[in-house]
């Protein structure tokens, strides 16, 4: 042996070979070979390597050895006498790793076994398996129990412990700078923490696992994480960030060539867009979702996708598409015996033919429904189902059969505290007591639904959620509005018109209504900021724990799972009502400002009108429509025609004169207005003795410009409203009175105007000298975008620089501010300096987008005087975050009156940030009016109020008069288009 030579393995190899094995006691060989020469490390190594093959599964020893047995070979050439001493070192295994192994692998098949005792069962031998791993020092068994306990954890509802194992495997991998199992456990983290509602927090998790599997290269996990990150942006309204993250995650699997990820993720970005209302956009990504998913054979995410197609045509009315997509989605769920999938799917079926009034086809679906969500214990399913059968037979007219199986579905929903649906089956109940006759049945019903449709919107806590959310609930208030006048006709002065009128308040302009309670600085004055945080984050976590227990009640379930959850539920309002009393008891006009009720009929006659007033609200029905005509001391109500009806007589007036081919046809307008004035303005006639008209429009009739109309018999001669009327428009009549609430004793600012006009906005523009040289840009892509889809060209507008200084000239010199061309910024508009003036004119372009709300505002200089492109772009939150205690604003733009049309809402435009900003009136536009008209117009209207000393209101009427009388100007183009939202009184 002497003669053998040893072979030329630095120690380094071995140590670092014996390094890449996990979970091994490994630190004092580590140490002692530091201190060996070879010839005493082998023997080490390959006892080492041995007591490896003993205490690690096959498969963990071929993945992690392999590496240590190649070495050890090597080092074992020639080393005969070696191997007695390896048999005299060799021990007998630790039995308590042998007892851990197989409690392990008994608790690995119970989880398997899925139903609720399997995985009470497996907790047992899992946690006897943890606490064997460390008795023994074996921690990544341990860290990996750890993650099966996790998940046997979430599976039984009880997130706090799942939780707490998650979080101990986690400080396992961090401490063993196992960076990629860290990451996985981050992942698990917060996806426990988005169920608990605590979204801030998940994402705080999410980014930290983003982070460590970029660190380890692993880009498959980093799209998950950034996929479920997007995840939790939706639920707090960021749709920006969502969107940023998805594009993300798809680049990400797009590199990593994980095209099962990459459908997941086009799927998600489909889901994304559909929410936000661009529905051409999700459904080019649900094709293209699904085209890769039928390339993977992926039966399941093909079913998936092929569903939210059938969704997308479902709600496009694209019927016999919808069907098709349906029916491919039934077909694979089926192939792969997806029983929820199948049943979801056959529901959608049937609510199709529902839709198409195929009544028995419908009935055949749901019926193939019922037995499997019972078979699967789906308790959701299962109500929607029994609700959507009510509804195949309410409409054959069988409404005893109805309300039978809308209480089946009542009872399921409340059992598992599904609030939303509930009230659906309430709304539906009422429906089939009205249609047996029973009005009194029928009113219970639908106010126990408005109930709970109030109740859930306070608990939305993001504004354009609580819209959404709200808007889609607009059919329960048309019903009950309806109801109520049709028990007014039969009982009169009963007191229900009055009561219809109360409802109709209720549904409109809600969250504008939330908007302007908020917008005083003493609404949180005094509260601490800490206490707001933690108030917001329990009404997260309260929506969570809600829904999860809606998913827990739906299916299988324990005793003691539900009441866990109960317990879990009960605890957060315990915590939710003690941070309301410390709110109340330090700012108790907090609830009143930030939960502002509607007003009923004697509060709008003592607050909003005044005697020399008439309100006129409006309330569009699907078959007909109501008109309530109020005075400080009197109410009658009227009929008008349905939703149908109006919108065609709508379009007809508009179109009689905002098109220059039938402008010219003058009678053609005047008719129109007859018309369309007959319809919805006849009961005007009975008030002759009132000189001011407030209207609280609905629907289309956000369109009409009211003070071009005429009431007159059509054989008169035409007369348009504002000769004998002051007009007003009211997004409702609760809403004035919060905004006058809010400006009660308000100091007037110290400067009286401001002035922004004929901006410029590209290098075209004459007053750019030295343009030699420079090369066009392109706009903002933001800007590009709105000004796309709005179909706004950004020409000049000549005579708004006349028109400011006319308007300038009638004040005292150093009280007003001007910006003309290069200096009517961006930068100006949103200063603070802004806040100094009583009356602030915007004479620039306006920019609509109905699609996107949030890209509407006014477009101010896009160049500066170098011929550089600058921001010029005032975005809708831009105004939202001004703080502007302005008398007047004045929007001399095109269609800055409008925005989007939000059942329930109104018109969501940039009158509603300005009035959120502080501005007590806004006259805005209806349309794109002429240039030379429009400061012909405001050049009267400023003269009106300031050497007549008119209110804005009688200003802008006697305005719109001297430019009809004008024979150049007399179409109701050049003057109807402005009007005046807020308050009237000076």
């Amino acid at each position: 042996m002497a003669g053998l030579i040893a072979p030329n393995i630095p120690n380094s190899t071995i140590v670092m070979a014996i390094a890449v094995i996990p979970g091994i006691r490994k630190k004092a060989y580590l140490k002692k070979l530091s201190r060996l020469g070879f010839s005493q490390l082998v023997p080490v190594v390959t006892i080492f390597l041995i007591k490896s093959m003993v205490s690690l599964q096959f498969t963990q020893f071929t993945r992690r050895v392999i590496p240590l047995v190649a070495v050890v070979s090597l080092a074992l050439v020639g080393f005969t006498p070696i191997l007695v001493a390896i048999a005299e070192e060799v021990t007998t295994p630790d039995p308590r790793l042998t007892e851990a192994e197989t409690a392990f692998a008994a608790g690995a098949k119970l989880v398997q076994e899925g139903s609720p005792e399997s995985l009470q069962q497996a907790l047992v031998q899992l946690n006897q398996a943890l606490l064997l791993y460390q008795q023994v020092g074996l921690g990544s068994q341990a860290a990996e129990t750890l993650l099966g306990l996790g998940l046997v954890y979430k599976s039984l509802g009880d997130l706090r412990a799942s939780l707490e194992a998650y979080q101990q495997a986690l400080s396992y991998y961090e401490s063993s700078d196992r960076i990629l199992d860290a990451a996985y456990s981050l992942n698990q983290i917060g996806k426990i923490h988005y169920e608990l509602g605590d979204y801030q927090k998940a994402v705080e998790v999410y980014q930290q696992a983003i982070i460590f599997y970029g660190q380890g290269g692993d880009l498959r996990g980093k799209a998950y994480a950034l996929n479920n990150l997007g995840a939790v942006y939706e639920p707090l309204g960021k749709f920006q960030e969502a969107l940023e993250v998805y594009t993300q995650a798809l680049e990400l699997h797009e590199r990593a060539n994980n095209r099962v990820g990459l459908a997941s993720s086009l799927n998600n970005l489909g889901l994304l867009y559909d929410a936000l209302g661009n529905f051409e956009l999700s459904l080019d990504y649900y094709k293209r979702s699904l085209s890769l998913w039928q390339e993977l054979d992926h039966a399941h995410g093909e079913a998936s996708t092929l569903n939210n197609i059938g969704l997308y045509h479902e709600s496009q009315d694209d019927f016999e598409q919808a069907l098709q997509s349906f029916q491919q989605a039934l077909g694979r769920y089926q192939e792969i015996g997806d029983r929820r999938g199948e049943a979801t799917t056959l529901n959608n079926i049937g609510f199709t033919y529902t839709r198409l009034e195929n009544w028995n086809t419908a009935q055949q679906s749901y019926q193939q429904a019922l037995p499997l969500w019972e078979e699967i214990g789906n308790r959701s399913g299962l109500g929607s189902t029994l609700n959507n059968i009510g509804v195949v037979y309410a409409a054959l007219g069988e409404f005893d059969r109805a309300l039978e199986f809308y209480q089946q579905a009542l009872v399921v929903r409340q059992e598992i505290g599904d609030r939303s649906r509930e009230a659906l089956s309430l709304y539906r109940i009422a429906i089939a007591h009205r249609g047996n006759g029973n009005q009194d049945d029928s009113l219970m019903a639908i106010q126990a639904a408005i109930e709970i449709i109030e109740d859930l919107r306070t608990n939305v806590v993001s504004q354009d959620l609580r819209t959404s959310f709200f808007a889609s609930k607009q059919e329960y208030y048309e019903f009950y509005i309806d109801l109520l006048m049709e028990l007014n006709q039969q009982n009169p002065g009963q007191g229900y018109d009055g009561l219809a009128l109360a409802v109709s308040e209720r549904a409109k302009a809600r969250s504008l209504l939330d908007l302007l309670a908020e917008m005083s600085g003493e609404v949180q004055g005094g509260i601490d900021p800490q206490i707001l945080a933690e108030k917001q984050q329990i009404q997260q976590q309260l929506a969570a724990v809600e829904e999860r227990r809606i998913q827990l009640l739906s299916q299988q379930h324990t005793d003691s799972q539900k009441t866990a959850i109960d317990n879990e539920l009960e605890q957060l309002l315990i915590k939710y009502r003690s941070i309301l009393g410390q709110i109340r008891a330090t700012s108790p006009r907090y609830a009143a400002l930030t939960q502002p009720q509607p007003l009923n009929l004697a509060e709008i006659q003592e607050r909003v009108i005044d005697q020399d007033s008439l309100l006129l609200t409006y309330s569009i029905g699907e078959k007909r429509s109501f008109l309530w005509a109020v005075t400080y001391n009197y109410i009658s109500s009227y009929e008008l025609p349905g939703r149908e009806v109006l919108e065609a007589e709508t379009k007809r007036f508009r179109d009689s004169f905002i098109f220059g081919n039938l402008r010219i046809r003058r009678t053609l307008a005047e008719n129109a207005a007859k018309n369309l004035g007959q319809i919805i303005l006849g009961p005007l006639s009975n008030y002759e003795d009132k000189n001011r008209v407030l209207i609280v429009p609905d629907g289309v009739l956000n369109f009409v410009p009211f003070v071009a109309l005429a009431y007159q018999s059509s054989d008169e001669e035409y007369r348009p409203l504002i000769i004998t009327r002051e007009v007003v428009t009211l997004p409702s009549a609760s809403a004035l009175a919060v905004l006058r609430n809010e400006i009660l004793g308000r100091k007037p600012a110290e400067r009286y105007l401001a002035i922004l006009a004929d901006p410029v906005f590209g290098i075209n523009d004459e007053r750019l000298n030295n343009t030699n040289g420079i090369n066009a840009t392109s706009l903002p892509p933001d800007l590009e975008q709105s000004a796309r889809e709005s179909g706004i060209l950004f020409d000049r507008l000549p005579f708004t620089q006349t028109e400011a200084e006319q308007i300038v000239s009638l004040f005292p010199a150093e009280s007003f501010s001007k910006e003309y061309g290069f200096g009517a910024t961006r930068e100006v508009a949103t200063s603070d300096k802004m806040s100094q003036y009583r009356i602030i004119h915007y004479a620039t372009h306006g920019i609509l987008n109905s699609q996107n709300p949030e890209l509407s505002g006014l477009v101010l200089s896009l160049v500066n005087s170098e011929g550089q492109p600058v921001n010029g772009f005032v975005r809708l939150h831009d105004i939202f975050n001004l703080t502007l205690p302005a008398d007047l604003v004045v929007l001399s733009a095109c269609e800055t009156g409008l925005g989007q049309q939000v059942r329930g809402e109104g018109l969501v435009g940039l009158t509603r940030g300005f009035m959120y900003a502080g501005a007590a009136r806004v006259v805005v536009s209806l349309w794109s009016v002429d240039d030379q008209a429009t400061a012909e117009l405001m050049v009267l209207f400023y003269r009106y109020m300031i050497d007549n000393g008119l209110s804005p209101a009688a200003a802008l009427r006697q305005a719109q008069i001297e430019i009809w009388q004008n024979s150049q100007w007399h179409s109701p183009y050049y003057w109807a288009g402005f009007t005046i939202q807020g308050e009237w009184q000076n």
